[in-house]
């Protein structure tokens, strides 16, 4: 049963890969994809299409193997509740894999303004492996009669579900943020890189970078170079008003910031950062900085930096974590074999 599991989500990778919206006329993933950006703005054609390359591009064979190469399956399948953020396409899919391939049953409460990608992707994993179908289930109610939960939502819901789930085993994430620490000697192509970071999905996901640790005398306008290939951005009519919004609020707040005409950078300490804005900050030196990072992980869900930096990921690469990188550096894997 697991090795069709596995199978199903290897030719889920090659789907992913091959893809072209013009190759498959009605298929129902096409339809899925134009329903979910009708639903969500934000998941714009192209945001939708880099998704896909970059599941296609994780979900290889070899990937695949390395990370479920210890994974004994349950003899004791639980329904566990999956309460999913909405920010990014394909935000819950790998909590939904690790679920399934576990061996568990899946309750799942999409966010609402995301309601077609996941169900299109169980579509196909059951199509692949039509004897574990039904095994995933998607509900708009409350979710009840669960025996343990994986939930992800703002601070504010955390909060709730913390209070909420308290009874049965869970995994509760709340906001987290990338960050960024350069020295200074990065190339042009590198900060290109920087740039994807900040910029992929809008700067809404949980692994954008929002905060900048730059050594003393940067030169802002390398990062504004950087972020030129981007500047057609701003003909989103989402992000558009959101730039105009927040750039308001600076100049209101007498915010001392500086920009591009569809990007703002401030001088700040701010795990956190409006669409639009990114903010950065001085370093002494590289201890120091260290001890920040280590005194703030909670709120930092990676670092991409080419410094020598544990547990860093390269430049360029915030948005392409590997299968067995964790959201919040908890392992789900593991937490589903216990219960």
């Amino acid at each position: 049963m697991m090795n069709s599991k596995i199978d199903a989500i290897k030719q889920l990778g090659t789907f992913f890969r091959d893809y072209k919206r013009s190759d498959n006329g009605d298929h129902f993933f096409s339809t899925a994809l134009q329903n979910a950006h009708h639903a969500n703005g934000w998941f714009d054609h192209a945001q939708l299409e880099h998704a896909l390359h970059s599941w296609g591009t994780t979900l290889t064979e070899e990937n695949i193997d390395h990370w479920l190469e210890a994974l004994i399956p349950t003899k004791n399948p639980k329904t566990i509740g999956l309460v999913l953020a909405g920010n990014i396409p394909f935000v819950g899919l790998h909590d939904l894999l690790c679920v399934w391939v576990s061996g568990h049953r899946a309750l799942v409460k999409t966010a609402t303004k995301d309601p077609y990608l996941l169900p299109a992707v169980v579509a196909l994993l059951e199509e692949f492996a039509p004897a574990n179908t039904g095994q995933i289930v998607f509900t708009k109610q409350k979710l009840t009669d669960f025996d343990a939960v994986i939930a992800t939502g703002s601070d504010n819901a955390a909060r709730y579900f913390e209070h909420y789930f308290s009874k049965v085993p869970h995994l509760i994430r709340k906001n987290r943020n990338g960050v960024a620490v350069l020295n200074g000697n990065e190339t042009e192509e590198t900060l290109k890189g920087l740039a994807e970071d900040m910029l992929r999905y809008y700067g809404m996901g949980c692994r954008n970078v929002s905060q900048l640790f730059i050594p003393k005398g940067f030169d802002l306008d390398l990062i504004f170079g950087a972020l030129y290939p981007f500047h057609e951005i701003i003909q989103s009519e989402k992000y558009a008003n959101n730039y105009d919004y927040n750039k308001a609020v600076f100049l209101m707040s007498d915010f001392d910031f500086t920009e591009n005409g569809f990007f703002m950078l401030r001088e700040a300490l701010s795990w956190s950062a409006p669409i639009a804005t990114a903010a950065y900050h001085y370093y002494e030196n590289s201890d120091s900085l260290m001890d920040l990072l280590n005194k703030e992980k909670e709120r930092i869900q990676c670092v991409v930096s080419e410094m020598a930096i544990p547990g860093a990921v390269p430049i360029g690469k915030a948005q392409q974590p590997q299968l067995w990188d964790y959201a919040d550096g908890k392992n789900t894997l593991e937490f589903l074999q216990t219960l």
